[in-house]
């Protein structure tokens, strides 16, 4: 009797080890139906809050210039937004950010730029003060936003308090902001170029200063990372003999601390902190049919691919962003005889 109990007990266990890594195993991305937009599209940026709301942006290349997109997701399906002002003209949608129960979207129409901003009452608009030649990038936050550019002088970085615009000043030698992205209103870091290579600065509450970050040498940096815990990371490339490599400084609290993950030369602008704590990010596929992303935690770099897509010649998810427990993440694929359209996945868990 003893014998026959130990080999139920036995055939119990090999049963358990056989089927509960199968069970525990990591969901996988799915592919959401996005609406079709005149191809070829480009996208800009993809913002959650939460599971049930996330905004993404972009632009059509139509026959007479650029048209604007806006998509959200309602934690079911995307729509198309076609309601906010100048929807109709022609231009682009830039960074979209969450300023307490608003969205807050860098719009560029017809050569002037505005922050559109949406509520429970509707849609309204900011406009910039200027117009200027380039609109780099928008950051906002409650208390204020920044736009960065350039006009017929060079370098503008406009700040909005809530009631008006100021121009700020820069350090001497900084001759290009390539991003910006804030914490709170006195809190804010952009990434420059000057005349001694790749900085970064931040912004006290009172002046733009250098920050003093140990970047390695001979690199840029394509962002910047701020989290609420006041971690952050940086990402960029650096070129040793002509060639790039991805490197990653992140900053704990205490001290700044590089490492380079086996990305190649992958741009990170995309880089997001995961639900599971993990840092995520789109690389460049080795299977034309799928996407993928890198899932880089510590010193452990794993990859991991998108749904196989019937046809594509090229899928590309550009802007993932954290929507609760799960990763949204949103792009393009190529199919095999047209052009780029919109194609968004999901990660659960």
């Amino acid at each position: 009797m003893n014998r026959l109990r130990a080999v139920v007990v036995c055939l119990v266990i090999a049963c358990a080890t056989v089927v509960l890594p199968a069970a525990a195993a990591p969901p996988g991305w799915t592919a959401l139906p996005v609406p079709a937009a005149a191809p070829p599209v480009t996208v800009s940026d993809l913002a959650a809050r939460g599971p049930a709301e996330a905004w993404a942006t972009g632009y059509e290349h139509a026959s007479d210039g650029l048209r604007p997109l806006l998509y959200r997701w309602d934690g079911t399906a995307w729509s198309r937004d076609t309601d906010f002002p100048g929807s109709a003209e022609l231009g682009r949608l830039g960074k979209v950010q969450f300023v307490g129960d608003e969205v807050w979207i860098l719009h560029v129409h017809e050569g002037t730029g505005q922050i559109l901003r949406r509520s429970a009452a509707g849609w309204s608009s900011v406009p910039l003060p200027q117009t200027l030649w380039t609109y780099q990038d928008f950051t906002a936050v409650p208390g204020a936003a920044w736009v960065v550019g350039e006009d017929e002088t060079g370098l503008k970085v406009l700040r909005y308090d809530g009631s008006g615009w100021t121009a700020q000043a820069v350090p001497d030698g900084v001759l290009y902001l390539m991003g910006i992205t804030a914490r709170t209103a006195t809190d804010a870091w952009a990434w420059a170029d000057t005349s001694t290579g790749a900085t970064v600065l931040r912004w006290d509450g009172t002046a733009w200063r250098n920050a003093r970050v140990p970047l390695p040498p001979d690199s840029n940096v394509h962002t910047v990372l701020l989290e609420p815990s006041g971690r952050v990371t940086i990402g960029g490339s650096q070129y040793t003999d002509g060639t790039a490599a991805t490197y990653l400084l992140s900053w704990n609290g205490h001290a700044w601390r590089t490492t380079r993950p086996p990305l190649g030369d992958t741009w990170t602008e995309g880089m997001v902190r995961g639900p599971d704590g993990a840092l995520w990010l789109p690389v460049r596929s080795d299977h034309a049919f799928q996407s993928k992303y890198a899932r880089v935690d510590g010193h452990r770099t794993t990859f991991f691919y998108g749904p196989e897509r019937t046809d594509a010649i090229d899928v590309r998810p550009v802007a993932p962003a954290r929507a609760g427990s799960a990763l949204l993440s949103f792009g393009t694929a190529e199919i095999y005889g047209s052009k780029p359209n919109l194609m968004s996945e999901r990660r659960r868990g």
